[in-house]
């Protein structure tokens, strides 16, 4: 499995040079379906544009073919390259993004357990150093260090959903419709 520490360290300059922070480098499918997952956002607004995936998506591939050329590929097997935003419910990678999504509800599932949990839900409250404090649902406020997080994301709620508003609705309410395949226009209409 490729090294994901070195790949972030390649595909990071790329985004930064768009202006865009790297929010998260996986390899996830396993042998079968290798995909290499790039998230990455604008810092300003926190989402992504399609024209900035295409942007980031390409450069990727730019380095990577050319690591390849030389004999220096990072990635063996073949592999499909994902390069998305991260979405409302958003995983929470860097410690700063617990601070800027305090007020918000989150689940984080620690590298081992801490007051018999292994899994704390609950309202972020900020940071402080390195330490996360979340106040943890039905139980009580808790504060864990970073390195204690094996993965973390927020939760899908209406607030979320206010705070994160995408910055253009146009063309959100237009329904295009394809024919279906196969099936003639005049022969779909006869149909229905």
């Amino acid at each position: 499995m490729a090294d994901i520490a070195a790949l972030a360290a390649l595909i990071e300059p790329e985004a930064t040079a768009l202006g865009l922070a790297l929010v998260r480098v996986k390899m996830f499918g396993g042998t079968s379906d290798p995909t290499l997952q790039v998230m990455a956002e604008r810092p300003d607004t926190r989402q992504l544009t399609i024209d900035d995936c295409a942007a980031l998506s390409r450069r990727i591939s730019d380095v990577l073919d050319a690591l390849e050329a030389q004999g220096r590929d990072p990635i063996v097997e073949a592999y499909r390259l994902e390069v998305s935003s991260p979405g409302i419910d958003r995983p929470l990678t860097r410690l700063a993004d617990f601070g800027d999504w305090a007020g918000h509800e989150a689940r984080i599932h620690l590298v081992e357990p801490v007051d018999n949990r292994k899994q704390l839900t609950g309202i972020l409250a900020g940071i402080d150093g390195d330490q996360i404090t979340i106040d943890v649902r039905k139980h009580k406020e808790m504060t864990i260090g970073f390195a204690q997080v094996a993965e973390a994301k927020l939760l899908l709620t209406d607030k979320l959903i206010a705070a994160t508003q995408p910055l253009s609705l146009a063309g959100a309410d237009e329904i295009i419709e394809a024919p279906s395949e196969g099936v003639d226009e005049t022969e779909a209409e006869e149909q229905d």
